[in-house]
């Protein structure tokens, strides 16, 4: 068994319905097995314990690693594309990086950049948007496994409307899905996830063959996109007869508690009722709304319908694989809707990239530091001097500290990571 010793941030309950932040300043966790099996003072649970190594994380704070809800493993090298809407920007920039994972070379050399990526900026689990190959998907699960991430991916497919080189059929979705769910779902820290692209290039019979996979594989999940940019939702409505949307997906029962839908800027009523009914959540991506001017994202009505909300960083329209500045972002968002706007807190923020997206996952066992979770979590400790370790230092409470790192945070201050109890990457300089 390990102590962990430091201050220590987190939100078991979540602050939507009357939680807070716990704080635990000179405390200690107890860790056997990569599990939580105590928390309180340092100095109580090392008199209960005296034999055991300490780990001294002092000097810096211990967050819980972030949880991403929504990323694209094939679109790191497509970050910074700006000035275009959504299927402009699609068809310039992240279309033709996505073609390039034909080259199962190329893209194994991008599956590691994207696991060091998330792993430096403090993200231990992520719903990874895969690639439209099969051997490209693999590369994304084996790099995972080599790093130690709780990665839950897939296939991507699509049937109409994107470039040739990219679409499928589906009987060919439904044989590569179940093949890459075979080798990868539930091995090590993997899960496999139903992918269709958006309904804009799925048939409704690759939208059947989509459920007929999350039939078939237990525990696995479903993952798209809904109501990101208005011209997006109108050719939807065309290809559908007028219809919504979520009912595209929900016509093929698709829309359950294992649903996690990317951004939802503009849904109707009716939507968010549905969502609410099958328990799905929405992956909240502000920085890629912003950065592609889809829309100020309406949490205060997702929170009143009941819709569970996590943070995505939505690599590469999302300018980053930092939940900070995502959890920033959405504040900003909110803050700019004034009246129609959700307030949010530090706590808020540490929940919509923690807990809340643990729970969108499934992933019951990580998201906090409680006594019965996974040792997944991440020590901020800013250089001496930085702005950053200037302005914590002189903040009046925890909270407000926790603002600050929020505002001022990157992942350079994130200075070690742990998963299941063990240290992804040593401390840096």
């Amino acid at each position: 068994m390990t102590i962990f010793r430091g201050t220590f941030l987190d939100t078991p309950d979540n602050p939507f319905t009357g939680g807070g932040l716990r704080v635990d300043a000179d405390a200690a966790l107890l860790v056997r097995d990569g599990v939580i099996v105590a928390r309180g003072p340092f100095s109580d649970v090392r008199r209960a314990h005296p034999a055991e190594d300490i780990v001294d994380l002092t000097g810096g704070v211990v967050l819980p690693g972030f949880v991403d809800t929504h990323v694209h493993f094939p679109q790191i090298r497509a970050v910074g594309g700006l000035g275009l809407p959504l299927l402009e920007w699609l068809d310039r920039y992240a279309l033709p990086e996505e073609a390039r994972m034909a080259d199962t070379g190329y893209a194994a050399g991008v599956s590691a950049e994207f696991v060091r990526g998330l792993a430096a900026a403090g993200t231990t689990s992520a719903l990874v948007f895969g690639a439209h190959y099969a051997d490209a998907v693999d590369t994304l699960f084996a790099a995972a496994s080599q790093v130690g991430l709780r990665i839950t991916s897939g296939l991507v497919v699509s049937d109409r409307l994107l470039r040739k080189d990219l679409l499928t059929t589906p009987e060919r979705a439904y044989t590569e899905s179940l093949a890459l769910a075979e080798r990868w779902h539930g091995v090590g820290r993997n899960r496999y996830a139903v992918t269709p692209r958006f309904s804009l290039s799925c048939t409704d019979d690759l939208l059947a063959v989509c459920r007929r996979v999350l039939d078939e594989v237990p525990g696995s999940l479903f993952t798209s996109h809904v109501n990101e940019n208005e011209a997006e939702i109108a050719v939807v409505g065309e290809l559908f007869g007028g219809s919504d949307y979520v009912s595209t997906y929900d016509r093929h029962r698709l829309i359950d508690h294992r649903a996690v839908l990317a951004h939802n800027v503009h849904p109707i009523d009716v939507e968010l009722k549905m969502l609410a009914l099958g328990g799905a959540a929405v992956a909240h991506c502000p920085t890629s709304n912003a950065a592609l001017g889809s829309g100020l994202f309406p949490l205060a009505r997702h929170v009143q319908y009941g819709v569970r909300v996590a943070l995505g960083s939505d690599v590469g329209a999302g300018t980053g694989f930092s939940l900070l500045k995502e959890g920033l972002q959405a504040y900003f968002v909110q803050r700019l809707l004034g009246e129609h706007g959700c307030p949010l807190s530090a706590a808020h923020l540490l929940y919509l990239a923690t807990s809340a997206g643990a729970e969108a996952l499934g992933l019951h066992e990580v998201g906090d530091l409680s006594v019965g979770k996974r040792f997944d979590a991440q020590l901020l400790r800013p250089a001496d001097g930085s702005p950053l370790a200037v302005s914590v230092e002189h903040a009046d409470d925890a909270e407000e500290a926790l603002a600050r790192i929020f505002t001022l945070g990157t992942p350079a201050d994130v200075h070690a990571v742990w998963i299941n109890g063990d240290l992804l990457h040593p401390e840096r300089p």
